[in-house]
């Protein structure tokens, strides 16, 4: 499979009355064909703000995207709308994301009503393939949002991601507000369309464990800044940087009886705004030196298709 995605020094920046916030500061990385990048990060980081400006629903601050071969950063309205058949979003709140005037094959509808796509027969029959695919029941067809529980809210997002046949989908925490239970079947779910329709996903979350076994590799972003990026085998058999390590480490493991070295992060985040030339992470950094407080680090491949930024990364992991 070739190549679908491509991001090179992506920024968004937004002015407020502070200075300038760079949400996104400088992020690259490619994604091919049928494969799920897991963007992670604590609350804030960017990961987000990443999502949407790949879709162009914010306009971004500096680089380029390329997906399916054209570059899509400077389009038009027209060429956006087109853009849009073949790249959709997963909300994180499925409640808030719905019209809660229309009844679930409304919602679903919606999309293909909007490009006009199929005749009314057709567009019913493709509501209720799509209920199928998701696991709706067809009981629910007239049932409105707030009359169903999380898990089958989600369901409808994912039937409407899915209503316009895209090749790429940004999944923005598509688990994060649904009980532990439901996120397993959602995840699940999404593995199984991701196989079915060969569906690209950039996945997001704060949550390295929901990502470990649906991502093909991991982006680890810290204040809009890349800190790390591997395969997801890799990352969590090798982790590098310390951020990465501090966050594995605070994964609840269900052995009791294991020892797990943790690795607590201590300090206040730097300050996304007008951020000075210097390693973001170092106010938290147990291993900083003086170099870390004068220019920011270099994103390098440390080990083969094993990407980080840090000034003491080979130091740190022969210790």
């Amino acid at each position: 499979m070739g190549e679908i995605l491509r991001v090179e020094h992506l920024k968004k920046y937004f002015s407020n009355p502070s200075g300038m916030l760079h949400a996104v500061d400088d992020v690259s990385f490619s994604i091919n064909e049928g494969e799920t990048l897991g963007v992670v990060g604590e609350s804030g980081c960017g990961k987000s703000t990443l999502g949407r400006v790949i879709l162009r629903l914010l306009e971004p601050t500096g680089g380029r995207m390329i997906f399916d071969g054209k570059d899509i950063t400077e389009i038009g309205k027209k060429e956006i709308r087109e853009l849009r058949r073949h790249m959709q979003i997963i909300f994180q709140d499925p409640y808030s994301s719905l019209n809660p005037r229309l009844c679930v094959t409304e919602l679903i509808a919606d999309p293909i009503k909007t490009y006009r796509l199929m005749d009314s027969a057709q567009r019913q029959k493709r509501v209720y393939e799509l209920m199928d695919m998701v696991g709706l029941a067809r009981r629910f067809s007239f049932s409105y949002p707030h009359e169903l529980d999380g898990g089958r809210r989600q369901r409808i997002g994912v039937a409407r991601a899915l209503s316009l046949e895209p090749k790429f989908i940004v999944c923005d925490e598509p688990v994060s507000a649904l009980d532990v239970s439901i996120q397993a079947q959602m995840l699940n779910l999404l593995q199984d369309l991701q196989v079915q329709q060969g569906l690209t996903y950039i996945f997001i979350t704060h949550d390295l464990s929901v990502v470990k076994h649906i991502s093909t590799d991991i982006l680890v972003l810290y204040i809009g800044t890349m800190v790390e990026k591997s395969s997801a085998r890799e990352l969590f058999k090798t982790p590098l940087h310390p951020y990465t390590k501090g966050l594995l480490s605070a994964i609840p493991t269900p052995n009791v009886n294991r020892e797990r070295k943790r690795v607590e992060l201590h300090g206040e985040l730097s300050s996304p705004v007008d951020p000075k030339d210097e390693c973001r992470f170092a106010a938290r950094c147990r291993y900083a030196s003086e170099i870390c407080r004068e220019r920011a680090p270099e994103y390098e491949e440390v080990l083969p298709g094993h990407f980080v930024t840090c000034h003491n990364v080979r130091q740190i992991n022969s210790m």
